[in-house]
């Protein structure tokens, strides 16, 4: 009886527009990495390399900005800033007080009021459009 021992199979080569693929695949919100690496059959040891490499710009674009988190602090009720009443809005009486309800005061001035049932992404859209004005 004789054994024949063949090589693995070979090792795949990726460009690097697949790379980017899995990587942003794998960003996503809520997308699990280890996931994607199984369904596309690569290890998560080599999905991490590939993300980091995407993000220093080693694909031959300009690097990937990397999110940020802004800075949050609470003042207390007699430190914050007294904002006219807005005219086009109810008054803070008129609004029913809600459950996890977030204002985000941007460095312009604005101020987002949000519950804590607020689409994530179109929270996103609005506070770029108004950090972009």
């Amino acid at each position: 009886m004789v054994e024949v021992i063949t090589r693995g199979e070979r090792r795949r080569s990726w460009s690097a527009d697949q790379k980017r693929l899995i990587v942003s695949e794998a960003m996503q919100p809520g997308a699990m990495p280890a996931e994607v690496a199984r369904r596309w059959g690569i290890g998560t040891g080599l999905l991490y390399t590939w993300r980091r490499q995407l993000l220093a710009g080693e694909f031959g674009e300009p690097p990937v900005p990397v999110p940020v988190f802004a800075q949050v602090s609470l003042a207390p009720a007699a430190e914050r800033k007294a904002v006219p009443p807005d005219p086009t809005t109810p008054s803070a009486d008129a609004v029913p007080a809600m459950a996890g309800r977030m204002e985000i005061t941007l460095p312009g001035g604005a101020v987002v009021c949000v519950g804590a049932d607020v689409d994530g992404s179109a929270l996103r859209r609005v506070l770029a459009a108004l950090g972009s004005t």
